[in-house]
């Protein structure tokens, strides 16, 4: 499974604007209402929310990874944004967030949610890729990069 077939374009925000960690996940799970994969909202927002307190997905490097596994979706999906101005997300390295990735897996596709995770973070230690993610002008921009990559991954 792809990163693009989790992502659909109606998924990513670019330069959101977001004073706090709670802020910018509420704003990237609401983004979720109007999905066909989604049952039940607020089981994510729970799913969410209860994985990070668990211990922050701030990974490093200004990119952050939250994510969680419930019931409440029909397949796995995921939702991108950038943030307009970084924000705090207790990151291991300490350093604020301006990238952020969710990724809502089914409650027991662990296989799945997995190796997702891992493409993901593979993809988002390319500094190159990070950058074009942040000067991109629309969430159509940033979507046709997350597919510009993948396609390069596969010609390889």
């Amino acid at each position: 499974m792809n990163i693009i077939d989790v992502l659909d374009r109606s998924s990513v925000l670019v330069q959101l604007n977001a004073r706090t960690k709670d802020d910018v996940l509420n704003s990237m799970i609401d983004i979720l209402k109007t999905s066909d994969r989604v049952k039940d909202i607020e089981e994510i927002r729970k799913a969410v929310f209860e994985r990070e307190k668990i211990m922050s997905t701030g990974i490093g490097n200004g990119f952050a990874l939250p994510h969680g596994k419930t019931k409440a979706v029909d397949s796995t999906v995921g939702v991108f944004a950038t943030l307009a101005k970084p924000v705090d997300f207790k990151s291991l390295d300490s350093q604020p967030v301006s990238i952020v990735f969710m990724l809502i897996g089914q409650e027991h596709s662990v296989g799945t949610h997995l190796r997702l995770l891992s493409r993901i973070s593979r993809l988002m230690t390319n500094v190159g890729f990070r950058d074009r993610l942040l000067t991109a002008a629309t969430p159509n921009d940033a979507y046709n990069l997350f597919a510009q990559q993948e396609s390069e991954q596969l010609d390889k």
